[in-house]
Order: structure tokens, then C-alpha cells, then sequence
């Protein structure tokens, strides 16, 4: 058993994207977004502890998951309109969006050519931090906090790593590595939470308070002792993050479908 109520394939982006589905039908939804050779997978213990409240998406992005991608690897441009189609195809805009680290890249992005598309967002853990792309850095940091996360993660991500491959993942790595994230954050109008665990060595406080602090309407929060993927190793205080932003939105910020 996945865990998930349903999975969804639509066609969009010159494929058919996959979405795993779990909460109430014609509740709010709440997108999620995944990082870099992730899956819907490692977003379900998020969507159980939204469930009571909100129905969560998690599609794959193509090449990943259970997304069909094109030979070549998607840049972070490449991911967003990708993204965008689907959000087109399904109905669900403008969306309430949460995403982990590349992934948040990706909505920046997304709010740059197609913000009539996105609500309320979560960022977690965004990356890459300026002052640190180097691959030799990036990796010494994966390292640790490999250490800091739930050792339930790795089967996620290692399934989801095959899935896409290492070939995919890396390309994809080393097209996003030298995004200039933080010159796009002014095309992301809605209200921002960006959220860190205070253990989390691939995004130091510093860079996650920058990016709040460069967004038109940021708002910095962190969850003490957690690493990198909160909606793994946090998803009881991400949830409270993202219903906040929902009830402030009037619980209207996703499309509700029947």
C-alpha cells in the first residue's frame, strides 16, 4: 500500500505527469513541490498530518518519480513550465505551494513567467546558497545532514533516486547549481513562509533569512532540531506553517474540487 487515497496521471508538459493524492475531497489543496531526485514519496508523512485539513498534491516533476521526463534534464526554467502546464491542465491555480529545495527554486521560477498560477507559498529549505556554490561544498553539506534526517527517509529517496537516475539527478544538479534565485524573489508576491531547521547545514540561517528578506512578503520560521526535508522529519510543525497560510487566505488560496 502507498498511502496515498489516489494517484492521478494527466496529460501536460509533453508527458503524463504523475500526482499522488491524500486529504478530504473538496477540501483546500496544498501543492507540493519535490527537490532534486526526489518524488511525491518522501512528501506523505506531510500530507497525513495535513490530511484533517487539506487535501495534498504531490506530482512529479518530469523525469522524476513516476513522471516520464525527455532525454535531456530539465533546467530549473525547464521544471516550471513544466509545472505550470500541469497546474493548467488540472485546474489547480492559483495554488497554495509548498516546496523543498530545488523545488523552491522551481516556484521562484514559476513566479516569474506564470504568477497568475501561484498563492500562498512555503519554501523549505531553499537553495542554493550564493555563497556557497561549489559542488565540493554542496556535497560536504548532503553529507551531514544525511546524519540529522529520519532514517525513514532513505527509502524514499533512494527509490526515488533510481527512479530518475544519477545521470538525471546530476544535470539537473548542475543546471540548477548556478540559478540566481535571489535576483527572481520580487516576482513572488504572496505571502511567503520560508522555513528552516535549525539543524540544517545545506541551507545556513543566514541564506534563509536573506531570501525571507529579499521576498516582497517573506516570513522567516524555523523548526528547532530538524534538518534539511521538514516534510519528512517535521511535517506536524510544516503543517501548522501552511493551515496558517491557508486560514489566512480563506481557506481559498487551492482550488476546492468536489
Amino acid at each position: 500500500m502507498s498511502g496515498w487515497d489516489a494517484h492521478e496521471f494527466t496529460a501536460a508538459a509533453g508527458t503524463r505527469v504523475h500526482a499522488a493524492v491524500l486529504g478530504p475531497p473538496g477540501a483546500p489543496e496544498v501543492v507540493c513541490v519535490h527537490g532534486l531526485g526526489c518524488s511525491h514519496r518522501y512528501w506523505l508523512p506531510f500530507a497525513r498530518a495535513l490530511s484533517p485539513h487539506a487535501r495534498t498534491v504531490a506530482p512529479d516533476l518530469p523525469g522524476f518519480g513516476r513522471t516520464r521526463g525527455p532525454r535531456r534534464a530539465l533546467d530549473v526554467r525547464g521544471l516550471s513550465r513544466a509545472l505550470a502546464d500541469w497546474l493548467r491542465a488540472t485546474g489547480r491555480h492559483p495554488a497554495l505551494l509548498v516546496a523543498n529545495s530545488l523545488g523552491c527554486q522551481v516556484v521562484v521560477d514559476l513566479a516569474v513567467h506564470a504568477p497568475e498560477l501561484v498563492g500562498p507559498a512555503v519554501l523549505i529549505g531553499p537553495t542554493f546558497d550564493r555563497a556557497a556554490r561549489s559542488t565540493p561544498v554542496q556535497v560536504a553539506r548532503l553529507l551531514r545532514d544525511a546524519l540529522r534526517e529520519r532514517p525513514s527517509l532513505a527509502p524514499a529517496l533512494l527509490t526515488s533516486y533510481a527512479q530518475c537516475g544519477v545521470r538525471r539527478a546530476w544535470r539537473t544538479y548542475r543546471q540548477a547549481l548556478h540559478d540566481p534565485v535571489e535576483h527572481k524573489l520580487h516576482h513572488l508576491r504572496t505571502p511567503v513562509v520560508v522555513a528552516r531547521g535549525t539543524r540544517d547545514p545545506i541551507v545556513p540561517r543566514a541564506w534563509a533569512e536573506e531570501i525571507a528578506s529579499l521576498l516582497p512578503d517573506g516570513r522567516p520560521a524555523s523548526v528547532p532540531g530538524a534538518g534539511h526535508a521538514l516534510n519528512h522529519g517535521a511535517p506536524l510543525e510544516l503543517a501548522r506553517f501552511t493551515r496558517a497560510l491557508l486560514e489566512e487566505a480563506g481557506g481559498g488560496a487551492g482550488r476546492v474540487r468536489p
